[in-house]
């Protein structure tokens, strides 16, 4: 009987010694036991996130936030939007400081300029809050992530190839219709359709001039009007925001300018049909806006969970989208971006 729990007290030391040893060499691989940028935990429930877009009641807005409210519901947390009624480069400071002062947990900004909410955004994380930004990214030092709908490259690369399909093979001159004139992301992208233009393929188009719209429909279409009356020769337009690039089509479609003027840019499919299946625009792109927003409010979640930092390299799961990996910069990026056109635009419904 001794030799028999002689033998038992061995082996339970044996395997107290095998695990000891087992779970300090896992702490000396990933520091807490698990693989590095490997996430653990679940989702905090109750979390509060706020979505502050460039404006409120933009379409392309209200489709990514209610993307972002969808997985806010998923991850059972409190959604909340709020934000101005126009695109400026300080509108958005006084929202900042409404939801810090409400000790929001999560602040998802797309910027209307990347260093003018800096001072509110950096106040808000001292506060507690994360701060992931979303479309339209800020510095980097101002926010712990940013979601990018596509590369600033492909958005460029997509954007000059669609307008140079859509003119033909002659070329000419172009023009570009932006939102407003200190949109991070549209400036990023205007500069690479520059250096794009300067490929040998796209010797035959020539970019005479590029304007802002503001992201106010009318004031988007008035500069569409004003853009051909200046260039009688103009061949295309490229707008790579909704609201221009919808304002111009209305214009077009509407004027002697119609299959004259090629136009192509950054739409909603529900924006475009109309224009398309008329004849005014050949293909336009975009990414899923609701999906955008639906990975901004995981990934603001997964921050506030402490299930990521932000680190490059860090992982988590966005529900249905998957599993997506923190790059360069803090960023995560959705993916490339799609084209529509006559033979796929009835099949989508945003």
């Amino acid at each position: 009987m001794r030799s028999g729990t002689k033998r038992i007290r061995l082996v339970a030391m044996a395997a107290l010694a095998a695990l000891t040893f087992a779970t300090a060499a896992c702490a000396e691989d990933g520091g807490d036991g698990t693989t590095p940028g490997e996430s653990t935990g679940s989702m905090k429930t109750g979390l509060k996130i706020a979505f502050l877009p460039k404006q409120v009641n933009n379409p392309y807005f209200t489709t990514s936030d209610n993307g972002g409210k969808a997985a806010v519901e998923e991850i059972k947390g409190n959604y909340s939007e709020t934000g101005p009624s126009e695109a400026s480069p300080s509108a958005q400071v006084s929202y900042i400081n409404t939801l810090s002062q409400q000790n929001t947990d999560v602040i998802v900004v797309s910027a209307n300029d990347k260093d003018a909410i800096c001072g509110a955004l950096n106040e808000a994380r001292q506060a507690g809050a994360k701060v992931v930004t979303f479309d339209s990214d800020t510095n980097p030092t101002c926010r712990d992530l940013f979601i990018n709908q596509a590369t600033a490259e492909g958005i460029a690369a997509n954007q000059v190839k669609l307008i140079s399909e859509a003119v033909g093979p002659d070329g000419g001159e172009i023009a570009i219709l932006s939102a407003t004139a200190n949109a991070t992301n549209q400036n990023a992208w205007i500069e690479l359709m520059k250096t794009e233009l300067g490929k040998p393929e796209y010797a035959k188009l020539k970019l005479v001039d590029t304007v802002y719209g503001d992201d106010q429909d009318q004031k988007s279409f008035t500069e569409t009007q004003a853009l051909l009356a200046k260039h009688p020769n103009l061949k295309g337009i490229i707008s790579p925001t909704t609201v221009g690039v919808a304002a111009a089509a209305r214009y077009l479609s509407g004027s002697t300018y119609k299959g004259k003027v090629q136009l192509t840019g950054l739409g909603t499919p529900n924006q475009m049909k109309a224009f398309v299946k008329d004849g005014t625009v050949k293909a336009f792109a975009l990414w899923n806006p609701a999906d955008l927003g639906y990975l901004a409010a995981y990934a603001g979640g997964a921050l506030a969970s402490g299930l990521i930092t932000g680190k490059e390299g860090d992982k988590f799961t966005a529900g249905k989208l998957g599993e997506y990996t923190v790059g360069k910069d803090a960023t995560v990026l959705l993916g490339d971006p799609f084209t529509f056109n006559a033979s796929n635009v009835d099949q989508f419904n945003f």
